[in-house]
């Protein structure tokens, strides 16, 4: 019998392995093996190391690429990760790991090599807050197509979140699930700036690098409001997971990016319950919404 992490005697990391209980995830678990041969013949890799641990959705593994160190990251073709290399070029290096190649057949990209390459999360010398509002300065851009709107996402939770709430076996209140589906109804209808959005911007994907301090990783790209771009940092409780330190981090930033505050709520409570159903942190995640709900100052979705 095949064990965890393992599929045809070729070994991936053990955060991959829900993929098995799916026959698309098989299918591409199955088809590493020879996606990764075509990657050396592809990008012309010198060196190919064992894959780093943690990734829930792609195999990624450092290489040898003219000399150079860098990452071949291999994606499962998952709807929210289509347009990462895109907005990589988008950013061109500012606030992001750089992309070096794309090999789009593949949903193969070679990344720069981050060196040292620890968490923001796990550096107890630096303000987190800070680093994340100097890169959210960056990674703002105005930006249209081809990535997904965040006014279509928003639509793809609204018509997801009562079934999800339901099949998850109703593991909260429902005034959380109401107050998400009101979100995701109302704040679309304004019209905002465009921007390229950061969708899971957690102290977990953000990398030290010696060429420009922090960057960001593993964007899930969207377009859209920018007060969005705030969620998955209040969320985050790997910056303390306590009602004062999400609202402690909504504010700051909200301030110091000079964004709408409430729109900025608003998004997070959308966006916390849409991800938390399929989430190993489902209740910190709801503690979260009942957080933001209890510090609402206005039911204006603008101040």
């Amino acid at each position: 019998m095949t064990q965890p992490g393992e599929m045809n005697s070729f070994v991936y990391p053990a955060s991959l392995s829900w993929l098995e209980k799916r026959e698309d995830g098989r299918d591409w678990l199955r088809c590493l093996p020879d996606l990764l041969a075509q990657c050396r013949d592809r990008f012309q890799l010198e060196q190919v190391g064992d894959p780093f641990s943690g990734g829930n959705v792609s195999y990624v593994l450092p290489v040898k690429h003219q000399g150079a160190d860098a990452v071949l990251k291999l994606q499962f073709p998952d709807r929210e990760c289509r347009f990462e290399a895109d907005a990589l070029k988008h950013w061109d290096g500012q606030g992001a790991i750089r992309l070096l190649d794309h090999a789009h057949d593949l949903n193969a990209m070679l990344l720069e090599r981050c060196r040292p390459g620890h968490f923001l999360a796990d550096d107890p010398d630096v303000d987190p807050m800070a680093v994340l509002s100097g890169l959210l300065k960056n990674l703002l851009k105005p930006a249209g197509p081809p990535f997904t709107r965040l006014s279509e996402e928003a639509a793809h939770w609204r018509n997801n979140l009562e079934s999800d709430w339901e099949d998850a076996g109703r593991p909260c209140e429902r005034r959380l699930v109401d107050a998400a589906m009101t979100a995701v109804s109302d704040l679309p209808k304004d019209e905002t700036d465009q921007v390229l959005l950061h969708q899971d911007l957690h102290g977990h994907n953000v990398l030290s690098s010696e060429r420009s301090g922090w960057l960001a990783i593993d964007p899930k790209p969207l377009v859209g409001d920018p007060a969005f771009s705030l969620s998955p940092i209040v969320r985050s409780f790997e910056f303390g997971h306590s009602k004062n330190a999400a609202l402690y981090r909504l504010n700051r930033l909200s301030e110091e990016l000079g964004l709408d505050r409430e729109r900025a709520r608003h998004w997070t409570i959308a966006q916390t319950m849409a991800w938390a159903f399929s989430s190993d942190y489902s209740e910190r995640h709801f503690e979260t919404t009942r957080w933001l709900l209890d510090s609402a100052r206005s039911q204006k979705w603008s101040s």
